[in-house]
């Protein structure tokens, strides 16, 4: 008899972030696979198996997970955030499209999470109220001049833009190259907001404008929100400030 596969999204962080189902899906499971940092967010019970590996090793994760499922495993694969976006679900899918016998019998499915995205709107007030779009500045999977043309291509459209991974040691200089081509579009009061570590306890959040954004610090654990031109800031009388997109089109 075969096992079934579990794609979980453990949230950005914080244990009140992770879902119920993604919980139960957690527990249920006798094999636990992920990126080490993740799967070290988890305390295993007695007789769960544990297996980290590194960040760029996705496919053979998938593959592995596959495996162990059709052997009769009960089997999650853990991601940070939700496992649907830049993260495990699709790796998992792209290894059953190249060997779709691995997947025969075996009952995969997907426990969403709480983004980084969405969990870095959340704390400055409502920045996705209006049209908006992802776009991971990793060219690990996809040549840079990609990148460029959707960031140009997004910025002409005036959505608001959450940008993924977005400098690492290895890419320092790929976040200032895509606030120059940016600000080859955007108005230079555009509002940037740099989310790193959110739900964390070093969590901080900054506020600047597309004028100064290069010159904010950033990491791979940093969530970039470039503002839309409709994209502004609220206050209330006692000084407290929100971010927030109209859900109509409109312009200051």
């Amino acid at each position: 008899m075969k096992g079934d596969l579990v794609i979980v999204g453990l949230g950005p962080g914080p244990e009140g972030w992770v879902t119920p189902a993604a919980t139960a899906a957690v527990a249920a499971a006798d094999v636990i696979l992920g990126y080490t940092p993740y799967v070290n967010r988890i305390t295993p019970k007695p007789g769960q198996i544990l297996e980290a590996s590194d960040n760029r090793e996705e496919l053979v994760r998938a593959q592995r997970a596959l495996s162990l499922a059709a052997s009769g495993k009960r089997v999650a694969v853990v991601s940070g955030g939700d496992p649907g976006v830049f993260a495990m679900a699709a790796a998992v899918y792209e290894a059953v499209e190249a060997n779709p016998a691995s997947a025969d019998g075996v009952d995969i499915r997907v426990e969403p999470g709480v983004t980084a995205m969405l969990a870095a709107a959340a704390r400055i007030g409502a920045p996705l109220g209006h049209d908006f779009c992802a776009i991971s500045l990793s060219d690990n999977l996809k040549p840079w001049a990609t990148i460029e043309r959707r960031l140009r291509l997004v910025a002409e459209a005036d959505f608001v833009i959450a940008l993924y991974n977005p400098a690492s040691k290895a890419r320092p200089q790929q976040i200032k190259q895509a606030f120059q081509i940016l600000s080859a579009v955007l108005p230079a009061e555009t509002i940037v907001v740099f989310a790193r570590a959110v739900g964390r306890p070093d969590e901080e959040i900054d506020v600047a404008t597309l004028a100064g954004a290069a010159d904010m610090p950033c990491d791979m654990r940093t969530l970039v929100i470039i503002g839309s031109q409709a994209t502004r800031q609220v206050k209330s009388p006692d000084g407290r400030a929100w971010i927030y997109t109209p859900r109509s089109e409109q312009r200051r």
